[in-house]
């Protein structure tokens, strides 16, 4: 284990503006487009970091040819066919690596071995791989290490899922589903959490050209089911918009310290789950304004607890809940029984880690009911997932003498996080 990071405590508010980098979420999304494109693209604005460049790594074991531009965010993409013989993939811990590309190692000719860090094989795959399966697919596992065997096509046609323990599940399936021979129809059993993110990779695939239809099958009137052509996934250049989720910590930091934390280029209108943050801040005692494309948060140090339905933006749930063990009021954060299956069982540490810390939080059948205590110092531990190191980091702004273990685990979506962290705590009002 790395050594503990201090977190830094605000000594006074806060007149910070943060520029976050792309988001991983659509990155990992264009580069499997691009890499069954007609043609060469570009990625511009692309994060650069552990998940994506697991990415990269994996499509060039593949056979596609993938260069840098004047910047590493500049990514230039060429197809190729897929490769022949036999390649191993690395997934990491990257949830986008390990459910996106299945479905592009089946179209290959390839006996493609998948494996990851210790902690993916407990992240859940068996929907996915059993849909792959009803397409025409061979794999040899439910759950990693497993064993894709290429044939350099893949049948396609009808499958239906469950996919309440993520929406990777369906994203995973609709990305390759343009070069499936008999495209595909998919129906979700049941309930799909992170819409949002669905409708991120629905819409890049229709911004690529391909016509994607949806529809709400029963009485809720939420998608559950998507049909995709066999048709060309058209070459482009595209621009990654910054990543809203992980410019969350940094927004929660004005409501923690007081002030104001700014971030530029906030998109007007986007697919990511990160732009349903504002709101909730607000709801905990922030203000927030929307000006000239750069958004604004400014707290007054005082944190109001939360009743929230997070099944829409589980990923935002590490930072809701590090406010919710600083707010004045009881918070119930619910929808969110997904997390258990993410890069650790999320609602488990958080609800650890916040009680070690002297709080009191507990599980819910899905979600996290958290109760105002008085906090203390300690090692808040991270369990190699990105966000809760983050949320740690939210907590040690206030409570002195908290200790983030392996925080070199945010370089998964945010390489650079303790630089920016301190970035943003030397921007201070009268500074």
């Amino acid at each position: 284990m790395p050594p503990g990071w201090p977190a830094p405590v605000a000594a006074a508010p806060l007149n910070a503006t943060v520029e976050v980098p792309g988001s991983k979420s659509l990155t990992n999304r264009l580069l499997v487009l691009a890499a069954l494109a007609d043609g060469p693209g570009t990625i511009e604005g692309a994060l650069r970091s552990r998940d994506a460049d697991l990415m990269i790594a994996a499509l060039r074991q593949l056979g596609v040819v993938i260069e840098e531009g004047e910047t590493p965010s500049t990514i230039h993409i060429t197809p190729r066919p897929l490769n022949n013989g036999e390649i191993t993939i690395d997934v990491g811990l990257a949830g986008t690596v390990m459910r996106f590309l299945p479905a592009v190692a089946a179209l290959s000719g390839a006996k493609v071995h998948f494996q990851g860090d210790a902690a993916a094989s407990a992240r859940p795959m068996e929907p996915l791989l059993d849909g792959l399966r009803d397409l025409g697919a061979e794999i040899d596992n439910n759950s990693l290490p497993f064993t894709v065997y290429g044939t350099g096509a893949l049948e396609g046609g009808v499958t239906a899922i469950d996919a309440h323990g993520s929406s990777q599940f369906i994203s995973g399936l609709l990305l390759a589903a343009p070069h499936y021979q008999n495209g595909l129809r998919l129906t979700a059993i049941g309930p799909v959490p992170s819409a949002p993110h669905l409708e991120m990779t629905v819409e890049a695939l229709r911004e690529a050209g391909v016509p994607v239809q949806t529809a709400a099958l029963g009485s809720h009137g939420v998608v559950n089911q998507w049909t995709v052509p066999p048709h060309a996934i058209h070459a482009r250049t595209v621009r990654v918009e910054p990543d809203l989720s992980n410019a969350a910590p940094f927004l929660a930091a004005a409501l923690v310290a007081g002030g104001s934390v700014t971030i530029p280029a906030w998109p007007t209108l986007t697919t990511q789950p990160g732009a349903l943050l504002p709101d909730f801040l607000v709801r905990m005692g922030g203000h927030v304004e929307l000006h000239d494309g750069a958004l604004t948060v400014t707290g007054k140090g005082r944190i109001y607890g939360i009743d929230a339905d997070l099944s829409a933006a589980g990923e935002l749930t590490p930072t809701i809940a590090a406010l919710a063990a600083l707010a004045d009021s009881p918070s119930r954060l619910t929808g969110i029984s997904h997390l258990r299956g993410h890069e650790t069982d999320r609602l488990a540490a958080l609800v650890t880690e916040i009680n070690r810390l002297g709080g009191n939080a507990r599980e819910l059948e899905d979600g996290l009911e958290i109760t105002p205590a008085d906090l203390h110092g300690g090692v808040w531990e991270s369990y190699a997932d990105h966000r809760m190191a983050t949320a740690g980091a939210i907590i040690g702004l206030r409570i002195a003498d908290v200790t983030v273990s392996d925080i070199a685990t945010t370089a998964k979506t945010l390489p650079g996080f303790e630089r920016m962290w301190a970035d943003m705590l030397a921007q201070r009002d009268g500074a």
